[in-house]
């Protein structure tokens, strides 16, 4: 896939015709349709990353992970890992608040699978914040 096959992508994404693109960061017509046989300027490249908050290496088709602080496989592992440690350690020691200090029995079962889903997403969103602010700048 070429920088162009991946722009259009994320334009199309976006709703964004290609000339609306070059419009909205300043590019003149045509700049970016050269990226079908060229390959892309540093600061064209660049201006076109930070609209759509992408990094230059997937523009360019060096990676497939659009932001370096998207979650990858062994952040997905820890992740469930790290709800199943909160789930048993709520089990015995603390029980559930949410549920009364008790673990939900077949009746509350869509209750607790909610509750587990939100603690999932939670945990998702903490690890990929602390990966915007904790990663240093020559790896983003």
């Amino acid at each position: 896939m070429t920088a162009f096959d991946r722009l259009k992508k994320l334009c199309d994404e976006q709703g964004l015709s290609v000339n609306k693109l070059e419009e909205k960061i300043g590019l003149s017509k045509n700049t970016l349709y050269s990226w079908k046989k060229n390959t892309p300027k540093g600061s064209n490249l660049t201006k076109v990353a930070d609209f759509f908050d992408v990094s230059t290496d997937y523009l360019l088709g060096r990676t497939d992970k659009k932001r370096y602080y998207d979650l990858t496989e062994q952040d997905e592992k820890e992740v469930e890992e790290e709800l199943e440690r909160i789930l048993k350690n709520s089990e015995s020691n603390f029980g559930f608040a949410a549920f009364d200090g008790e673990v939900p029995d077949e009746s509350d079962k869509e209750d607790y699978e909610m509750f587990v889903s939100a603690m999932r997403v939670a945990i998702r969103s903490h690890k990929r914040m602390a990966k915007k602010k904790f990663t240093p700048k020559k790896y983003r």
